[in-house]
């Protein structure tokens, strides 16, 4: 027989199934449930080590079998509540973003003109991306978080920092236990469950630049009752982080692009083909407005006063404009331009508010009832492009037409046009390109706002039937997300109207309103744009122009949950203990946006629909585990042996069937050393927007073109992309030279862009095995050390695929998919406005295309040194955890691969060490991290022949802090990046663009 992935799958099933059908069945005792609420589950690395190990079992992350923490299949990382205090974290995400197998989301713009997000932050092991990482509260699945109908992804900051126990990460799978979306592993944050007393906590703390406060407060109560049988905790809590701007910091603050080297003779001439520019600034446009004498971009549109480019001054007089040194359309280095890093925000605000009860009761010692509610409001603000009416745009966002007779020109800038331009003295137009970036709108923000309430309601307990004893669990849960995205922007037709003012005969200014192509000054609510120089517009033209553009879109799940455990029957080594679950998840998402984007009265007027979608799964799942030998045995090399099996099965309304499965094998081959692998079947469904999303078409930018000279000898096969790009403009004479060729659909938005959902969508599949072992040497006391191989393979990949998604899965592939090339246009000849290439036309969509091949090593080890037998008390531990990313490779079609590993992206290494030492006869404890990143290249196969800095050096980033006890009373004070390391330049990302920060705090117990 051929060994497949069906026959896997049928052995588990007949596995599971022989397993419960054998007899008799001996009575096994029934632990009492610590789930998800209390206990630890594994040695904390960040925590003290000093109690004994937790011997009793209990269910642990991965696995819905009660059993020791110390016996899982799978790697596991831990964080420990320690860790917040001794780091100064006040968000969840702070703590995952330095978990070394997970890609940091740092709410932070990639410095290419896109803005720095949501405020949202999720979980991305091994940079799999966020949907593709499960997140859990309590063992539950949760609500997802993510704008509309987006991925099925948990926003960090809604956990509460305060009622954190721990967080278990769970590497590569577990979707055979716990459902859809775990593929890269699974996120689970234990909430404390017996929490007693009052607790208050502050902490501030400021970058030493003095721009970056943050502030923490929480409060957090508990009480047990009724002799302890019961306790109930509430924490309140409130967090916020600042927003940053590129010129708050120097590396950002550089405006830095890149740009085609004419000194390039060829790919393999070792020189650069592009070359970096600092201080870039857009030299067709500014804020107080650059004048053309045609709406096109080239420089020879300049209108021209005594031999000089003209612009308007801050109170609109008529000065001379300075391009700087014009590299092409549309950069500049220097001048009077718009600059390039001023385009949006660096890093995005976050104010959090969030309030948790929990409680349990133990109605007897067979039954527990627990209830658990949580709610958080979050806010994130950002900077986002903002509004512009310049020579680079298509209608309706193209440049501004003036005339002479508007009453916002003064005479003598009436006089200097005139003699500029005689045509404009006689009538004709002339136009301004201007960005209206702070004084058109009454703010320049995006807000993004969620109101997330969780509920769930729980019974537990266990039972005694014939021979055997029975532990289960039901539980109830309700989650729902309320939010809305919300920004300022202009009516398009109120600021058409606005802007073409005219004399009102009284010295003073009008609207001219064309209705039906008859001039009239009816409207008596416009009130006239002044759009020369900068902060000239009247309150009450804001006002007129202005509306809310953005939208509301609601998260519904609801899921019921039931599952019952048992011994089965005892062989010689144990009994085979076993679970069997059902779920069912009800799913549900609403979009509406604001009337304004309905009606598409702003942006490029495209109509945005309001959309809505659900789904509902029922889900089957059985769980054995196996002991095969045991100590008692005395069996050389094998001092235990056991495997564990787990079948999911899972009918989702719209994506259909799917069976996935998970096989774990763990050796205990003496008392010190242990094997352990796993083999697993995982899936994630497609999300409603991927779905049924309706189709919208919005001029757009399209990002990063492969034929831009800056790329063409790039990607994963540099010789691929440029000979596909030479054959293209071979066969279309009208393009723009590709030697110097720069798309400005790049960044602007120029293209008409269709995005919208794919109803054919099908479940993606991945194959991952783990494979490792754990060594806690006897000659070397509190030494534990694990290191576990970790392989993903993917296939039928949901992969959003934006426009330049498609260029590249076209130009980097030979042959060349017809279907993907189809998916843009070029423009077919250089016109006044766009050079001949310039993508016109491009789609945005969700495919089952992507291949993905994950290969690394997850390493661990800590080492509390016995400090009693050295130095007579106290404790000292070192902790180190590390990620090898050996291969990350990435195909959109299949046929052209991409590989990311050793990249800024997925660096090669990763790596944090934890020093912890505590003084043996004063309550102080001083704590010393050091963060690793290691050299990379800039992007894939960057080398000197396609980048001009291709080589990315390491970074490395270290911190200090110290707790200090007086009786109630916890003072903690820390600095993070002691030594103010900035990132690796050039990449704004790689390493720490804050810089060196100091908080302090108090915990306050009674």
């Amino acid at each position: 027989m051929t060994w497949n992935r069906n026959n896997a799958r049928w052995m588990i099933l007949t596995f599971l199934l022989a397993a419960l059908m054998l007899s008799p069945i001996q009575a096994a005792q029934a632990q009492d449930d610590a789930n998800s609420q209390g206990d630890s589950a594994a040695a904390d690395e960040d925590d003290v080590f000093t109690d004994e190990p937790v011997l009793e079992e209990i269910l642990v992350t991965g696995s819905r079998i009660k059993r020791s923490p110390t016996d899982t299949t799978a790697p596991t990382g831990i964080i420990g509540s320690e860790t917040f205090d001794q780091r100064g974290y006040v968000t969840a995400a702070e703590a995952i973003n330095e978990f070394t197998a997970n890609n940091p989301a740092l709410n932070q713009a990639a410095g290419d003109g896109s803005s720095s997000g949501t405020g949202q932050q999720f979980p991305d092991l091994f940079g799999l991306g966020t949907g593709r990482t499960l997140t859990l509260v309590n063992g539950h699945r949760f609500v997802t978080s993510s704008v509309g109908l987006g991925e099925a992804q948990v926003d960090a900051n809604i956990i509460p920092t305060g009622l954190i126990d721990r967080v278990e990460i769970v590497q590569a799978g577990g979707a055979a236990v716990y459902g859809s979306d775990a593929i890269a592993g699974v996120v689970n944050y234990i909430l404390k469950d017996d929490f007693e007393g009052l607790e208050f906590d502050a902490q501030y703390g400021n970058a030493s630049k003095g721009d970056y406060a943050q502030q923490n407060y929480r409060i957090t109560w508990g009480t047990n009752f009724d002799d302890n049988r019961g306790n109930f905790a509430v924490n309140v809590e409130y967090a916020s982080t600042p927003e940053l701007l590129f010129k708050d910091r120097r590396l950002t603050n550089l405006s830095r692009v890149t740009q085609g080297n004419p000194a390039d003779t060829g790919p393999n001439d070792g020189i650069p083909s592009v070359i970096e520019v600092l201080d870039a600034h857009f030299w067709n446009f500014n804020q107080n407005g650059v004048i053309y004498n045609i709406p096109a971009p080239p420089p020879f549109a300049l209108t021209l006063v005594d031999g000089a480019p003209a612009q308007f001054d801050e109170d609109g007089n008529i000065v001379p404009y300075n391009p700087g040194q014009i590299l092409g359309i549309p950069f500049g280095k220097g001048g009077d331009g718009f600059r390039y890093s001023d385009l949006a925000g660096l890093r995005t605000a976050v104010d959090r508010f969030n309030v948790t009860a929990l409680g349990h009761y133990d109605v007897s010692d067979q039954l527990t009832l627990r209830g658990e509610f949580l709610y958080s409001h979050t806010e994130g603000t950002e900077i986002p492009q903002g509004f512009a009416k310049t020579v680079l745009s298509p209608a309706p966002l193209d440049a501004i037409m003036i005339f002479n007779f508007n009453p916002f020109l003064s005479p003598e800038a009436v006089a200097t046009l005139s003699q500029a331009s005689p045509a404009f003295g006689a009538g004709a137009p002339l136009w301004l390109s201007r960005h209206f970036y702070y004084d058109l709108l009454p703010d320049n923000d995006q807000v993004t706002t969620t109101n997330t309430y969780f509920g769930v309601l729980a019974a537990d307990g266990q039972f005694n039937a014939g021979s055997h004893d029975f532990y289960w669990t039901v539980s109830a849960s309700y989650g729902q997300v309320k939010g809305q995205t919300e920004a300022w922007a202009p009516d398009n037709s109120k600021f058409a109207n606005a802007i073409f003012a005219v004399p009102d005969g009284m010295g003073g200014a009008a609207c001219l309103i064309n209705v039906d192509g008859n001039p009239t000054n009816d409207d008596a609510a416009c009130s006239p744009i002044n759009p020369f120089g900068f902060g000239n517009i009247s309150q009450q033209a804001t006002d007129y122009v202005s509306v809310k553009t953005g939208s509301d879109w609601t998260n519904d799940q609801v899921d019921f949950l039931a599952l019952i455990g048992t011994d089965l029957f005892s062989l010689p080594a144990g009994p085979v203990k076993s679970v069997f679950t059902y779920e069912h998840r009800y799913e549900k998402a609403e979009f509406v946006p604001f009337e304004a984007d309905q009606l598409g009265l702003v942006g490029v007027g495209s109509m945005v629909l309001p959309q809505s979608g659900k789904y509902h799964t029922n889900e089957l799942s059985a769980e054995v585990l196996v002991p095969l030998i045991d100590e008692g045995m005395d069996i050389p090399m094998i001092q235990s042996l056991e495997i564990d099996g787990t079948y999911r099965w899972v009918d989702n309304s719209l994506a259909g069937n799917e069976s996935v499965w998970n096989l774990g094998l763990r050796w205990q081959v003496v008392d010190s050393f242990a094997l352990r692998t796993t083999y697993s079947r995982n899936f994630r469904a497609p999300t409603l927007t991927q779905l049924v999303a309706p189709t919208v078409v919005t001029a757009s930018a399209v990002g990063p073109d492969p034929c831009d000279s800056d790329r063409i000898n790039a990607g994963p096969n540099p010789d691929i992309r440029r000979a596909n790009c030479e054959a293209e403009w071979a066969a279309n004479p009208g393009y723009a030279p590709l030697e110097d060729f720069q798309d400005p659909a790049e960044n602007f938005t120029i293209a008409q862009v269709s995005s919208g959902g794919n109803p054919n969508l099908q479940n993606e599949l991945s194959d991952s095995t783990t494979y490792g072992f754990v060594w806690q040497p006897d000659f070397l006391e509190g030494l534990t050390f694990s290191a576990d191989r970790i392989e993903i393979d993917l296939t039928d990949g949901l992969s959003a695929f934006a426009p330049t998604d498609f260029m590249a899965a076209c130009y980097d592939s030979s042959p060349q998919p017809a279907d993907i090339c189809g998916t843009f246009t070029r423009q077919a000849e250089t016109d006044e406005q766009y050079p001949g290439g310039t993508v016109l036309t491009a789609i945005s969509t969700t495919f089952n295309a992507g291949l993905v091949e994950y290969r690394g090593e997850y390493f661990y080890l800590n080492y509390q040194v016995p400090m009693d037998q050295l130095f007579g008390g106290g404790y000292l531990s070192f902790t180190v955890d590390a990620t090898h990313n050996s291969r990350y490779e990435v195909s959109v079609t299949g046929t052209s691969f991409t590989r990311f590993d050793n990249t800024v992206v997925q660096p090669d290494w990763v790596g944090r060490l934890n020093i912890n030492y505590g003084f043996p006869s004063i309550p102080l404890q001083l704590s010393y991290q050091l963060y690793y990143l290691s050299p990379v290249l800039a992007a894939p196969d960057a080398t000197i022949e396609n980048n001009p800095n291709p080589n990315i050096d390491s970074n490395v980033t270290q911190s200090l802090s110290a707790q200090y006890d007086i009786g109630a009373f916890t003072l903690r004070a820390g600095v993070n990046n002691i030594f103010d390391t900035p990132p690796s330049y050039p990449v704004a990302s790689y390493g720490d663009i804050v810089g060196r920060r100091w908080f302090v705090g108090v915990t306050a117990r009674f």
